[in-house]
């Protein structure tokens, strides 16, 4: 079966306004049998988005009206295509218990859900890592070093890993490395593998899986998936479940990277 398991809408503040429609209708085009709505669930009450347009996540108002659209697209395309709502989900170190109680209000309408880490602590401040390259710059000087932000990242894939999160906490864990998003133009020596290790052994044991995300590979200074293959060799080796993401924030992207990928 073809999926596409991370799928962003017309919900997106920083995103396309292709209608779900749009999106159904290109996915039936480019052969998928299922796929996931996984919006930007709306940040944590009390949390700040450091963003400039603070754009990061759907408002909150709007995700009853998210999850209503979806039920409609799915009624209306349900003997052509799965259609799953989802939500993408960040864990925000700190914000564990906000996420908790989201979660056990909307998680019983989720068919689907990733975990993702897009935001680091730093002396009490959060970064948006993704972001841009201007920013990632900035939390190299502020870090230290390329290598103390990969770090950092690691340790809060980690703590994602091991957060209670009550039991609607997304099984699927985003997008592993995108701390590799602007590589090129900032090369780390280290490949990190003890500390992949570490959060395969954890997500192997919780019974977890991974966002294959393709989105990468159409990023620049990038230009891999998150996971690149030797990582995802592991993952394989090790029996932890990988699905396939475009992380698709306008109908085009759909389907981008597939091509590359192992799975």
């Amino acid at each position: 079966m073809r999926k596409d398991g991370h799928i962003h809408t017309p919900y997106c503040p920083h995103g396309t306004k292709d209608s779900f429609k749009e999106y159904v209708e290109n996915a039936i085009f480019l052969g998928f049998d299922e796929i996931s709505f996984t919006e930007h669930a709306p940040l944590p009450v009390g949390f700040l988005d450091p963003t400039p347009a603070k754009d990061s996540g759907m408002p909150a108002n709007k995700i009853e009206t998210y999850l209503h659209d979806i039920e409609m697209i799915k009624k209306e395309y349900c003997s052509q295509i799965k259609i799953n709502s989802g939500l993408e989900v960040d864990f925000i170190e700190g914000y564990e218990e906000e996420t908790r109680e989201f979660l056990t209000i909307f998680g019983p309408n989720l068919d689907d859900a990733i975990l993702s880490v897009h935001f680091l602590k730093h002396d009490n401040e959060y970064d948006c890592m993704d972001y841009s390259p201007q920013v990632f710059g900035e939390m190299v000087k502020k870090y230290g070093s390329v290598e103390a932000v990969y770090k950092k990242y690691y340790e809060t894939v980690m703590k994602s890993v091991n957060a209670d999160l009550g039991h609607y906490k997304p099984k699927r864990i985003g997008h592993i490395t995108l701390v590799h998003k602007f590589q090129k133009k900032f090369p780390v020596l280290s490949s990190f593998e003890s500390e992949i290790n570490e959060l395969f052994i954890t997500i192997k044991r919780n019974g977890y899986e991974l966002d294959y995300n393709g989105a990468g590979t159409a990023k620049p200074l990038c230009q891999e998936p998150y996971p690149p293959d030797w990582v995802v060799d592991k993952a394989i080796a090790m029996g932890i479940p990988l699905i396939y993401g475009s992380d698709a924030h306008q109908k085009k992207e759909m389907g981008q990277g597939r091509q590359f990928m192992k799975i």
